[in-house]
């Protein structure tokens, strides 16, 4: 169920931007994907090939007529080897070789040789950016199915400010991750619970638990990267918003309630991730508690249960439940699956998964349990949502 192990050759083109793609490469090999640099010769002029090297681990090349490259062909070789080129940054020059078709160096060659998909993240000035060349050249691109990402907004090294800086290194990262991600949950639209609840005692006081989000974060924005459209409910989380993903911020379990019964409709696949407190207080004070006895008494009542509830639904979606147990974890797991009637579970242990960037999991189905060795949770989110689409297929 791994995934397989992705290659891309970078280009690097003449630009300022230049010098992010150093992040850039760290950021691609550290989440498994394989970097072949290639460099124009305006690229040299603002960051060195030797640093490429030292991150991509490999030779940087740059000349047409380098001879370390088998039969004297760089222009086939190189390309044949990568499942997609990404140029970044990619000068408003370099764009318009692209339109018209040009090969005067070694990374035009490479991008008109190529046979497989070409991906480019325009960088340059605000005035470059929106002058009618290049967008005519955007245009065509877009018609020649290149994909183009970014550019984004913001100050710019000339010191004005507008669209036509690159995207920053891990946006990018994220996308070209989403790019090279198998489409298997395309046009599947997916609900996500993740993050922790907070049930109030007075305006300052809480009840809590330790779930920082993370897994379910990972599982929205692998989702989307496998071509789904996502909408993550999120409890309280200190991450990131997932990119490319839809979010309705909640607080308590009845606000999270609301939120996912709000969305649930016209949902195919259901994923309840979110730690969801049991209990909240019966009557939570208007006013902060004064310290006053030595000990304090809350009356909790029970919570609804949010999967339990979907799943019970006339035309329920898939629905995918999380178990983390302090002990029997197969004993509770399945005994949660079966009452709840769900299709698949994931089950782990709370010692070993809340708040961290690992975890040991083993997913529940009508076929039996499948242990999965402990992985990140990005890795981890990849391995459920390949075992659940092929569960979809059957």
């Amino acid at each position: 169920m791994h995934q397989t192990h992705k290659k891309i050759l970078l280009g690097i083109t003449g630009g300022i931007a230049a010098y992010k793609t150093a992040e850039l490469v760290r950021l691609l090999i550290k989440s498994g994907i394989e970097v072949q640099v290639v460099m124009t010769q305006a690229a040299c002029q603002f960051i060195t090939p030797v640093t490429m090297q030292a991150l991509s681990g490999k030779p940087v090349y740059m000349d047409m007529w380098d001879n370390s490259i088998p039969n004297g062909m760089p222009h086939i070789e190189l390309s044949r080897a990568a499942d997609a080129i990404i140029v970044a940054p990619a000068s408003a020059d370099f764009l318009a070789k692209l339109v018209h078709g040009r090969a005067d160096d070694l990374l035009s060659t490479l991008c008109l040789a190529r046979d497989c998909p070409l991906v480019v993240a325009p960088a340059m000035n605000k005035q470059m950016w929106e002058a009618a060349a290049t967008q005519r050249n955007i245009k065509q691109l877009r018609q020649d199915n290149v994909t183009i990402l970014g550019p984004d907004s913001g100050e710019q090294a000339c010191g004005e400010v507008g669209l036509g800086r690159m995207l920053e290194t891990e946006a990018l990262a994220i996308l070209v991750k989403g790019f090279l991600t198998p489409k298997l949950l395309a046009d599947k639209k997916i609900l996500v619970t993740a993050g922790a609840t907070i049930e109030k005692i007075d305006p300052v006081r809480g009840i809590t638990n330790f779930s920082s989000g993370k897994m379910g974060y990972a599982i929205a924005q692998v989702a989307a990267d496998m071509g789904a459209k996502v909408t993550l409910v999120s409890g309280v989380s200190p991450l990131d918003q997932p990119y490319g993903v839809k979010i309705v911020a909640t607080e308590s379990a009845e606000a999270m309630y609301q939120a996912v019964m709000t969305n649930i409709q016209q949902q195919d696949i259901f994923i309840s991730v979110a730690a969801v407190a049991d209990y909240s207080v019966e009557s939570p004070s208007n006013e902060k508690i004064k310290k006053g006895e030595s000990s304090l008494t809350l009356k909790l009542k029970r919570n609804k249960d949010i999967l339990a509830d979907v799943a019970s639904l006339p035309n329920p979606p898939f629905c995918v439940g999380f178990a983390a147990e302090s002990q029997d974890l197969i004993k509770n797991a399945s005994q949660k699956r079966l009452s709840k009637k769900l299709p698949l579970l994931v089950a782990n242990l709370v010692s070993e998964s809340m708040g961290t960037d690992e975890a040991t999991i083993t997913l529940l189905d009508d076929t039996g349990t499948h242990a999965l060795p402990r992985s990140d949770k990005i890795t981890l989110a990849q391995e459920i949502l390949t075992h659940l689409s092929h569960m979809l297929e059957k």
